[in-house]
């Protein structure tokens, strides 16, 4: 029997690239296993994957009853396929919050860890089958680890998520600020995306004082290059939420190299979100909220209807 790895609905690069490192990892160690996804990934999460020589694993809709799956970088059933409750989930690896909602017919392995990147985790998991990783994957693990990061400027980031991040970097020879910035470039290309996709690319479900959220996250170096089409991406919202069955869908750009977020305001529901979870003041259709970087650890937990 094969055992899917996957992560999150639209994934990012550690969401991408954890699964095709455990896939590694499980057929390295006798287990038959296949890396999936569960939707279009980013652009940076395509760079990647392009640039240490893998093909993007198949994308799924849904697991069967009883199909044997590991879950990587999410333990929320929101971001989850429907039909998870009813598969052979082995495993759980990540480094988010309980969400809770998940039912499994039988005891499995859960590992969840305070660290920035699932792929960190991955590499603890090794142990020292870890020292056989060739270099593909060193290179998909590195990516990881600087993505989840955005290259140790996340709140988020753990003296061993940077220690490892190093490691594999001088074991592959590569600067690991030069290449970040590379990684943030294509990240920072979203001009192929509708303003639909654009809401969801980096975005998570969540239910905050009885109100329902998509919290999208854009992480870019050319924060402009979004901001241009704020009018239209603004518009967009009411449609998508409705589509998606969540409240309000909430934008957050986050500029990697001043360090801040620009978070869209189209309506009052929106205002009061910014200003009791942020303390800020709104006057316009948008709020610079300095300092906040990470959807995980400043956002999530500090948001208020």
């Amino acid at each position: 029997m094969t055992t899917l790895v996957f992560g999150h609905k639209s994934p990012d690069t550690d969401s991408t690239g954890s699964p095709l490192i455990w896939e590694w990892f499980l057929n390295h160690t006798g287990i038959d296993a296949k890396a999936a996804l569960l939707g279009k990934p980013n652009t940076e999460a395509v760079f990647v994957a392009e640039k240490w020589g893998f093909t993007l694993p198949d994308i799924i809709k849904d697991v069967k009853d009883d199909e044997a799956c590991v879950i990587v970088d999410t333990n929320n059933p929101a971001e989850l396929p429907d039909n998870i409750n009813n598969a052979k989930v082995i495993a759980i690896i990540d480094h988010h919050k309980l969400t809770g909602g998940l039912e499994t017919a039988n005891p499995i392995n859960i590992t969840i860890r305070p660290l920035a990147c699932t792929a960190t985790i991955m590499h603890q998991m090794m142990g020292s089958e870890a020292a056989n990783m060739p270099k593909n994957i060193k290179g998909l693990m590195l990516s990881c680890i600087l993505s989840d990061t955005l290259a140790f400027r996340s709140p988020t980031t753990t003296p061993m998520d940077k220690e490892l991040a190093e490691k594999l970097a001088e074991d592959l020879d590569i600067d690991v600020h030069g290449y970040a910035a590379e990684m943030f470039a294509a990240k920072s290309d979203v001009s192929a995306f509708s303003d639909a996709e654009l809401l969801r690319m980096d975005s998570k479900e969540y239910e905050v004082d009885g109100k329902k959220f998509r919290v999208s996250v854009l992480e870019t170096t050319s924060p402009e290059t979004v901001l241009s089409r704020k009018a239209d991406l603004m518009k967009a919202m009411p449609e998508v939420a409705k589509e998606d069955s969540v409240d309000q869908v909430l934008l957050f750009v986050v500029d990697i190299l001043s360090e801040e977020a620009t978070m869209l305001i189209p309506n009052d529901l929106t205002k009061t979100v910014a200003e009791k979870s942020f303390n800020a003041k709104v006057s316009g259709d948008s709020v610079v909220l300095p300092g906040i970087m990470s959807r995980k650890k400043q956002i999530i937990p500090n948001l208020k209807a």
